[in-house]
């Protein structure tokens, strides 16, 4: 069993687990990747893509295919995978956004989708709090989770 949670580097080194999710422009959830709280963003960007759990259409140059990140996965490690896979890299410097969103007021930053599912995740107890001890335990758990937020949102819950 691989271990997935390790030292908080801000919570007085504390374990934690670090998620990283990959949406579509609609907040549906397409790939989980999990690993120790120490863990920089950026190894996270493979497991997340190679994660990714439904057959992807070939990316065209009329039908490219977009991948917004922040500032954190600046670099060339991510550079080479978004060309592996095919993807259109939208880096964004720090306060970028926030600067846009005060020149604009129509404008709608690209990443707060990705946000609002990790507050959505948040508002599961036992996710939030976990409480479970193995690895496979909490990912069934994100997946439950993930599961029903993509329920809730495709309007289907009535």
């Amino acid at each position: 069993m691989e271990k997935k949670s390790g030292p908080n580097p801000t919570d007085r080194a504390k374990k934690g687990v670090k998620r990283s999710i990959l949406v579509d422009k609609n907040g549906v959830t397409l790939g989980l990747a999990i690993d120790g709280s120490h863990r920089h963003d950026v190894k996270l960007a493979r497991p997340t893509i190679e994660n990714i759990v439904i057959k992807r259409p070939r990316p065209t140059k009329k039908r490219k295919q977009n991948l917004c990140l922040d500032a954190g996965y600046v670099g060339d490690e991510v550079k080479e995978l978004a060309k592996e896979f095919g993807f259109t890299l939208h880096v964004r410097p720090r306060g970028e956004e926030k600067k846009l969103l005060k020149k604009k007021t129509r404008f709608k930053a690209k990443r707060w989708v990705v946000e609002r599912t990790h507050s959505w995740l948040n508002r599961f107890r036992g996710i939030l709090i976990r409480w479970t001890k193995k690895t496979e335990t909490y990912t069934a758990m994100l997946h439950l989770a993930l599961g029903i937020i993509t329920w809730r949102s495709t309007g289907l819950l009535g």
